[in-house]
């Protein structure tokens, strides 16, 4: 079973989100999807300073097996990006929720925190989709 931090939020897409202050949040990919990509070789993440749209692609991430998009949980400012991932993308296999985190940023629409998945929501998605 994936690991899912009961404090973080989800999207259906497979990205976690953590807010770490007022209108700041912490976005990467969730520990089911880099299981289904397999090993990351190189993350693509967005310029600095750049604002991003809820639900727009943000970055690809490239494994092995393929490369895929990873979608904007919520609308804000590129703040900060995980530089460590120009050296070392396999952080996203090994910690997708601590070292493998992917950007930062001011949220601009903090109502939309609310239509994101609980860990409860997003593990019954999982679920769901196996049966």
């Amino acid at each position: 079973m994936a690991n899912i931090p009961k404090d973080l939020k989800y999207t259906k897409d497979h990205e976690w989100v953590r807010t770490t202050g007022k209108d700041k949040a912490r976005v990467g990919i969730t520990d089911f999807a880099q299981k289904q990509l397999g090993d990351i070789v190189f993350a693509d993440v967005p310029t600095l300073g750049k604002t991003i749209e809820s639900g727009d692609v943000f970055g690809t991430v490239e494994s092995v097996k393929s490369v895929s998009d990873i979608f904007m949980p919520l609308t804000g400012t590129v703040t900060t990006v995980n530089e460590n991932l120009n050296d070392e993308p396999e952080l996203i296999n090994t910690d997708p929720y601590d070292d493998g985190w992917i950007v930062e940023l001011t949220v601009t629409k903090p109502e939309e925190l609310k239509q994101l998945l609980t860990a409860a929501q997003y593990e019954a998605f999982l679920s769901d989709r196996s049966e």
